[in-house]
């Protein structure tokens, strides 16, 4: 009897140092590389080729941004957070650093905390980055964040992904073959379309739990960001399931500029894709300097899209890899979206309060017909 209980004791104290392991091991980067000590990975190399998820930027030295866009959202809708890791790279290299940017999508406040660019690490084999103590991956948000004014501190974990494909082997993300295109200033990916949150985050002694929420995640990489744009998320609809994004920018490219768009709107496990290159006439509007009109059709469907900004936080943007630039985001946005079939008959139409809204440079001047 007495020799038995010793074996269900080592048993118990196995599983526990099975799922302290395991505990570890998803707070650590498989295959890890730290950015500042790596050399040419030329099988890495290859695999971010047709994963744009993954970490982009691991042969540059200088004039170079990379960050990844998570927005979490309550269930309840009371409590909205976007954390925004990423890497900066000045003009002359002579400036390197990570960074972690939240904003708070009920007050509009920010923070930015910067780290040197010896504590960024990331997978050689998955889209999974760590700076300082911090962790983000497409499962997974850790943080551990401290400053003269906040503190940060809690994990997320992300469940029931809805990952961007192209429905092609090789996967360019929501660029396509613009995404392969030299000497773009930015280019853009999405990581998940939506999915379930799990987890709790305390600023400050304020909790915001997440438990039950929504979530979603894209990036940017590049030199700079766009010099206009007007950028539109939400996956806080009605129905559940449901996500939309639009992107309609002023793009500089060889010394000259165009006026492009990509985005999608994901509904009852159908992707519909918006692009430029597929397609599609998009007719935009502003009215008021802060209201958006959008009249999307492709050969099946016309989107009817209305966007509201309200409370806007500044957030910092890259110039030529440094985050110099100031730019405002609204969370809280109204957005109205309706789908009609071509003879006129509405398919689907809600709206939502929890809309992430950048409307930034000369926006103004991308009214007109895109196609």
């Amino acid at each position: 009897m007495k020799r038995k209980r010793i074996h269900i004791l080592t048993l118990v104290i196995l599983l526990l140092a099975i799922f302290i392991t395991s505990t570890l091991n998803a707070q650590s980067l498989t295959d890890s590389v730290n950015f500042s000590d790596h050399k040419f990975l030329p099988i890495y190399n290859l695999r971010k080729l047709g994963n744009t998820t993954i970490f982009q930027g691991n042969k540059k030295k200088s004039k170079y941004f990379e960050g990844w866009y998570f927005k979490m959202v309550s269930e309840d809708g009371k409590s909205i957070l976007s954390v925004i890791p990423g890497i900066s790279l000045s003009r002359d290299g002579e400036e390197q650093h990570a960074f972690i940017q939240i904003i708070n999508g009920k007050t509009a406040e920010t923070s930015y905390y910067s780290f040197p660019i010896e504590s960024f690490s990331f997978s050689k084999s998955e889209f999974a980055v760590k700076i300082g103590e911090n962790y983000f991956s497409a499962d997974k948000v850790v943080l551990r964040l401290k400053d003269s004014t906040t503190q940060v501190s809690g994990e997320v974990t992300m469940h029931n992904r809805v990952p961007y494909t192209s429905g092609r082997m090789l996967n360019p993300g929501i660029m396509g073959w613009y995404r392969f295109v030299p000497f773009m200033q930015c280019y853009h990916g999405v990581v998940s379309l939506t999915h379930q949150l799990k987890g709790k985050l305390t600023m400050n002694e304020e909790e915001f739990n997440f438990e039950g929420g929504k979530g979603y995640i894209e990036k940017d990489y590049g030199s700079s960001m766009p010099s206009a744009w007007i950028w539109m998320q939400t996956n806080h609809f009605n129905s559940p399931n449901t996500s939309f994004m639009l992107s309609v920018a002023n793009i500089p490219w060889l010394g000259n500029s165009f006026n492009g768009f990509l985005g999608f709107f994901y509904h009852n496990g159908e992707l519909h894709r918006f692009a430029t290159y597929r397609h599609t006439k998009l007719n935009l509007g502003i009215s008021e300097s802060d209201t958006v009109h959008i009249r999307l059709e492709n050969k099946d469907y016309t989107f009817v899209i209305q966007a509201k900004t309200k409370n806007a936080g500044m957030l910092v943007a890259p110039v030529h890899g440094s985050m110099d630039r100031r730019i405002p985001e609204s969370i809280d946005a109204i957005l109205k979206i309706s789908m009609l079939e071509k003879k006129g008959n509405v398919l689907y139409a809600d709206s939502t309060n929890i809309t992430g809204l950048e409307m930034v440079g000369d926006y103004k001047g991308l009214q007109g017909i895109l196609k």
